[in-house]
């Protein structure tokens, strides 16, 4: 064996797969590569690791090429009992030594990642034996004395601590809703009811959060289990929804369902007692590993992508006494945790629910989580709670303002449902602030938004006028014409604008002083006092879709595409799209472009598919680059090109604000409408009412002041100040471009 003292990385998945773990090896590879560290992947989980051989590959930067797209994990997993065992450990601890490799990143779940930490404790003492053995040296035992491990959470079921998220649970998501919109338009042809089962054996985030991304009518997860008796009161609702007029009903269970005794709540029971007591046919759809299958989300590529970069950097600068750590997110910013920790509170939660204390379960999940069964357990029922005594009735209005966001009508439904069970009167008014002025009001009532969660569009009608001069005076007499005592205004730049001159007006208009509070909807996620925008997800999921199968054109043809893509002043979904595609380039707004950054592009082009390249893909925002636009950059990439490559323009214009609104999208928008009601409620009344932007920062719902509306934009430009996704370019640089002599480091 080589006395030469090296030390290289390997990566491997395990467990069950999840759509994204492509992306989170890609990112590992391509990190360690851009270091000038030497990095393998090891096929089949541990089972490859004890068998070694060709199942421990040495990686290039091509062998992770146009995976990005691909579901499962390319390097496999499977289970090993040999691994289980000392004999199998040391195997495996042979295996990796043969290649110097001392540093592992593990992508799987808590039985995988409890495995690799096992591993590295017994490290020293395998080590020794094979020495012992005479299977290696005494020097080469010396160059690697510590196993150095990272760990990150690939599953579906999102039940890790140390994440807000795991990789492939927003695919998951995507799957679960796609399956019940579709059964819902066929339930409801035929007046019928369907039960659901999906994954998610002591976690039931995906069966809650896909009972309120469908307007499900029922769930049951095994953190919070029914009451005695539960079967009453599923036929109760059920019956008292189709007594006002829903055509259908749908039951989401989670695999873990069980009663408060313990006992399983299957689909095949639950159909029993709808069948018996309705008198109607039920059917069971059981989603299965459909849930696993199928292409990765954009938020599940991106996920992938910065996790497998930051488990890379953290495994470079761990030491052998740290504790192995966890790389997780929290909103969009990486954490680290300690692994052992992690793991160990993921398995309590499967204890505490065996041991049947549940409130302490529903509290591990986190606050988000509790929140969202409160939420879905007040808009499933079919009429609101009566007004309590002596409680005054408000009306407040609800107003859509902006461009076009996905998640508009979601954000309206939760909104009216939420604010009546407070006892309170929604009024929309239509067509935007045009609507406001010209009067265009009307009354919302419990079942005239029935349907509304999944429904793309904006079912009140949207501009992006923005009021001046008499039309204040005629939305000045019109609310009070109507008695509007709060004003919910859900959009874009043009409703967050349109917010700030009504408040900068109350000195003029008395019935300005009224609480105001803007939900932020806008595909360009260019608004400021929010890291994310309602509709923001929907349209990167779009872009994503598209251009996978624009990539599948161009491989056919040796051709380069320039995408365009929205955002106007913002280079969010330019930036993210071309991180979840792979793309070569992103020009941003933010960022100059230059003649010559633009023929330095167009040489790397040609150097790649001189050496045998077959695609190439630029995402451009509409905004970027001034003069040099989508047209002038295609000329420009075709004339230098030199007949390597073909040059296509693909503009993929309002595709990107179409369709039903993503699950991600669903969900923050019905959290966010049930903030934005609670504080209308809170600040009704009041002598001087807040006027304020809600919005997700930090992974917190916050409100910020309209007043500093302003001071937190950029000034010329549609965009604030601060935008979190721009520390993102360097992670999407490091995957753009192979490394060259000069780029790369040397890091044993």
């Amino acid at each position: 064996m080589s006395k030469i003292k090296l030390s290289n990385i390997a990566v491997l998945t395990s467990g069950g797969d999840a759509p994204g773990m492509n992306a989170a090896i890609r990112a590992v590879i391509r990190t360690a590569l851009t270091r000038g560290i030497a990095v393998y992947a090891i096929h089949d989980g541990y089972r490859g690791m004890v068998a070694g051989g060709d199942n421990i590959m040495m990686m290039d930067w091509d062998s992770v090429g146009g995976i990005l797209q691909q579901g499962g994990t390319v390097i496999g997993t499977a289970r090993s009992d040999e691994f289980r065992t000392r004999e199998g450990r040391r195997k495996a601890a042979l295996n990796l030594i043969r290649e110097h490799i001392d540093r592992l990143v593990v992508i799987g779940g808590d039985g995988s990642l409890t495995g690799a930490n096992l591993f590295r404790q017994e490290w020293p003492d395998l080590i020794k034996e094979l020495v012992d053995q005479n299977l290696i040296d005494q020097e080469t035992a010396e160059s690697h004395p510590h196993l150095l491990i990272v760990g990150l959470v690939g599953s579906i079921d999102n039940d890790m601590f140390g994440t807000d998220m795991t990789i492939g649970a927003d695919t998951a998501l995507h799957r679960i809703t796609e399956a019940i919109d579709a059964l819902s338009s066929t339930a409801a042809s035929h007046n019928r009811t369907f039960v659901v089962e999906v994954m998610g054996r002591h976690c039931g985030y995906l069966a809650l959060m896909g009972a309120i991304a469908t307007g499900a009518d029922w769930v049951l997860i095994p953190e919070n289990p029914p009451e005695e008796n539960w079967e009453d009161e599923l036929c109760r609702a059920l019956e008292s929804g189709r007594d006002i007029g829903r055509q259908h009903g749908i039951v989401v269970i989670a695999e873990g369902a069980h009663d408060r005794n313990g006992n399983p709540i299957t689909s095949t029971y639950t159909k029993q007692v709808l069948e018996t007591r309705l008198g109607e046919e039920v059917r069971v759809t059981i989603l299965g590993h459909v849930q696993r299958g199928g292409a990765p989300s954009a938020f599940d590529r991106y996920l992938g992508t910065v996790q497998g970069y930051a488990a890379l950097e953290e495994l470079l600068n761990q030491q052998p006494d740290q504790e192995p750590q966890l790389v997780g997110i929290r909103q969009h910013g990486v954490v680290r945790s300690s692994l052992v920790e992690c793991v160990a509170q993921t398995q309590e939660v499967a204890r505490v629910i065996q041991a049947q204390d549940f409130d302490t379960a529903l509290k591990m999940r986190g606050g988000s989580f509790a929140e969202s069964y409160r939420i879905f357990r007040t808009i499933l029922r079919s009429h609101p709670n009566p007004a309590k005594p002596g409680e005054r009735q408000h009306n407040f209005a609800i107003l859509h303002a902006g461009g076009l966001a996905p998640g508009m009508n979601t954000a309206v439904r939760a909104a009216v449902r939420l604010g009546m069970d407070k006892g309170h009167r929604l009024l929309s008014i239509g067509g935007g602030f045009p609507g406001l002025i010209s009067g265009d009001v009307s009354e919302l009532g419990w079942m005239s938004i029935s349907g509304w969660v999944s429904r793309g569009g904006a079912g009140l009608g949207t501009s992006r006028h923005i009021p001046a001069g008499r039309d204040f005076y005629a939305i000045a007499k019109n609310l009070e014409a109507h008695q509007v005592d709060g004003l919910l205004i859900i959009g874009g730049w043009a409703a967050y604008q349109g917010a700030y001159e009504l408040f900068n007006r109350r000195n003029d208009f008395p019935s300005f002083n009224i609480p105001i509070i803007c939900l932020p909807a806008s595909i360009d996620n260019n608004l400021p006092g929010t890291e994310l925008s309602i509709g923001a997800d929907t349209a990167l999921n779009n872009i994503v879709t598209n251009v996978d199968k624009i990539k599948q054109s161009a491989v056919a043809s040796r051709r380069c595409f320039v995408v365009e893509v929205m955002g106007r002043d913002c280079g969010y979904l330019a930036l993210l799209s071309g991180m979840a595609t792979g793309a070569e380039k992103a020009y941003l707004p933010e960022e100059p472009i230059t003649l010559a950054d633009l023929q330095g592009d167009v040489a790397e082009l040609s150097a790649g598919f001189r050496g045998g390249k077959r695609l190439g893909l630029m995402i451009r925002n509409e905004y970027a680059g001034g003069l040099y636009d989508t047209k002038f950059m295609s000329t420009l990439f075709e004339q230098e090109g030199g007949g390597l490559f073909d040059v296509r323009q693909a503009i993929l214009g309002h595709v990107q604000q179409g369709g039903n609104p993503s699950p991600f999208d669903r969900i923050q928008a019905t959290r966010l409408a049930s903030q934005c009601i609670d504080f209308l409620h809170a600040e009704v009344g009041k002598p001087t009412p807040a006027a304020s932007m809600i919005g997700l920062k930090g992974g917190e719902i916050q409100f910020t002041s309209i007043y500093d509306f302003p001071r937190l934009i950029e000034p010329g430009f549609q965009r604030p100040k601060e935008q979190w996704w721009l520390k993102l370019c360097p992670i999407a640089a490091t995957m753009d471009q192979p490394p060259t002599k000069e780029n790369s480091s040397s890091i044993k």
